[in-house]
């Protein structure tokens, strides 16, 4: 699990490092520039055979910023190591701030050479330093052309820290963005790397470690409220299965879900749930369904009745409760609904609220009394639009600050399911998601998460280790979209389906056995 950062933590990182720890701001940047100019020195002679790097050119187009100041010590580097660099400088030198000022006096004693009307197409290499995490505005003028001369050339591109017209913090462009191969960011992740279409222009992603790090001198950390992003070693610390353990043990689901002529969804999400270790799952749902789901899924059991004791005893049975998916938006879908959310979290249970519990929730929001903590809602941009009244493109416009007011409003735990989905708290816990592919976007992809979901949360049950809800939720999404890159390297973005995801499963969870 690692740090996701903002722009203004990471202006708190930078400031602490160099006033607190007294590590100086040209340690910093030469580290910087050592870390990418290393990164390109292995693609060229990984491009080309060793020794033999007489063809290549390299341009640093710097800003007069501080990014500037490492894309000169850049061009530097690999001047001194005997690749042909130069440096175009975009920004106006009387405007440099004093470390990049030094690096173009170090660069100009070492004899790196500079142009001032660059032919793009003659470099295989371009090194975009022009602007860095802190651009907010559009770009425009001879920034703008600049970077689309660039983009239009046939070199390989890195971006320094970020790419250059890439909000920081959201990911949008801002009027245009130079579109990288490889982007070599410094510390810890940027958001705006995380979501689309920022993560797209930013080609691979490299964190280097250049001696920023979130501490004080007092132990304190400087930007304790960054968002997380988990990997797969965060797999490998699933709780181990008891080997004295039974179908009790490793917990039990309630499905509320399905409707007459749809159980599709209710299928794949309680299928998710046993594949993902449940212990036993069963589903609540309509007579028309009975003969389907016991044909497709004979692992689960399937009840009908909806009365008041049938009810009771359905939930006293489950440890974890999910409504929803194909529940349909009747009258007898909206029933089961209410019965099951209000007194699901009046008795404590986990519930998890997907699909079409989302949109009966949105039509009747007198029913947000009755979420909280133990409450995970997992809306996709349209349900959230109509659950909070905002506009998709709003949403869209800072996910990562759309799931957590949500959150904090209504006590829950949101899923802010899109391309980098987010999960927020109440608390302020934040998770983004870098796992998963566009073929996700597919009939029961959502489905097969809400079934994740409470199979993650069954196996914690067990447990003697302690984790929020909100971590173990980002853990299911993260296995999710492990699943789906599976599924693709197998079917295909086009023609994946949300079963692929399911049958990827048993290889993800082997990395927590140690099955590998």
């Amino acid at each position: 699990m690692k740090k996701v950062v903002t722009c203004s933590q990471m202006k708190l990182l930078d400031y602490g490092t160099i006033h607190n720890m007294h590590v100086p701001s040209l340690v910093l940047m030469e580290r910087a520039a050592l870390a990418t100019a290393e990164e390109i020195r292995k693609y060229l002679e990984k491009k080309n055979s060793p020794g033999n790097l007489e063809k290549e050119r390299i341009l640093a187009v710097c800003g007069s910023g501080n990014n500037g100041g490492d894309g000169i010590a850049i061009a530097r580097l690999l001047h001194l190591a005997g690749i042909y660099s130069e440096i175009y400088l975009a920004g106006n030198p009387d405007k440099m701030t004093e470390e990049t000022r030094h690096q173009w006096e170090i660069a100009r004693n070492y004899g790196v050479p500079a142009t001032n009307n660059p032919v793009w197409d003659e470099y295989t290499v371009i090194v975009d330093g022009i602007f860095g995490v802190g651009l907010s505005r559009e770009i425009s003028g001879t920034y703008k052309e600049i970077i689309h001369c660039i983009n239009q050339s046939r070199a390989y591109k890195v971006a320094v820290d970020i790419p250059s017209g890439i909000h920081g913090d959201t990911g949008a462009v801002l009027g245009i963005a130079f579109q990288a191969d490889l982007t070599v960011t410094f510390a810890y992740r940027k958001r705006g790397l995380c979501f689309f279409p920022g993560r797209a222009y930013a080609g691979r992603i490299l964190v280097a470690d250049i001696g920023i790090y979130d501490r004080n001198r007092d132990g304190s950390g400087l930007a304790d409220q960054a968002a997380w992003h988990l990997e797969k070693r965060d797999v490998e610390t699933l709780p181990a299965r008891s080997a004295w353990g039974n179908k009790g043990t490793f917990g039990k689901v309630l499905l509320v879900a399905g409707s007459k002529g749809m159980c599709g969804a209710a299928y794949l999400s309680a299928s998710a749930a046993l594949h993902g270790g449940a212990g036993m799952v069963k589903l609540q749902t309509v007579e028309e369904n009975r003969i389907p789901l016991q044909s497709l899924l004979p692992e689960a059991m399937v009840t009908c009745e909806f009365d008041e004791a049938s009810n009771e005893k359905n939930l006293n049975w489950c440890d974890v409760l999910v409504i929803g998916p194909g529940l349909g938006t009747e009258r007898v879908g909206k029933e089961r609904l209410l019965w099951f959310l209000k007194n699901g979290t009046k008795a404590g249970k986990p519930v998890i609220l997907d699909a079409d519990g989302l949109n009966f929730l949105a039509m009747n929001p007198q029913w947000l009394e009755y979420l909280n903590q133990q409450t995970i809602l997992t809306p996709h941009m349209g349900e959230m639009s109509r659950l909070t009244g905002r506009t998709i493109s709003g949403l869209k416009a800072d996910p990562a600050a759309s799931a957590w007011e949500f959150a904090k409003k209504t006590g829950c735990v949101c899923v802010l399911k899109d391309a980098c989905t987010t999960v927020a708290d109440g608390d302020g816990s934040l998770y983004l998601n870098l796992s998963g592919n566009c073929g996700m976007a597919t009939a029961g992809s959502g489905d097969v998460l809400s079934g994740m979901i409470a199979a993650v949360l069954c196996m914690y049950l067990s447990s003697t280790e302690n984790r929020d809800i909100s971590y173990k939720t980002a853990l299911a999404v993260y296995i999710h979209g492990l699943c789906g890159d599976i599924a693709r390297e197998k079917r295909g973005t086009h023609s994946m389906t949300a079963k692929d995801m399911i049958e990827a499963l048993p290889e993800i969870l082997k990395l927590a056995e140690n099955l590998e």
